[in-house]
């Protein structure tokens, strides 16, 4: 006896559970890889901060600011 076609309905589902699959694969790869950024950015922003005290302290010693509340020289 022939085997019965499978169910049309039966089918697109199958195929859009193995879809769904995919995506949730992919969306875990983001996450893993959007972590791996945040960590990466946690690292910069001291670095940064640091950066704008030490060009404050140079505009001081070059008295290109009247004081650490003042504008700039022109």
């Amino acid at each position: 006896m022939a085997e019965e076609p499978d169910n049309l309905v039966l089918l697109m589902l199958r195929k859009m559970d193995g879809k769904l699959d995919r995506i949730v694969e992919d969306v875990q790869a983001l996450k893993v890889r959007m972590t791996h950024v945040e960590e990466g950015l946690a690292g910069v922003n001291p670095r940064l901060d640091r950066l704008e005290v030490r060009v404050d302290r140079i505009e001081q010693r070059l008295e290109l600011v009247d004081s650490p509340y003042g504008g700039v020289r022109e």
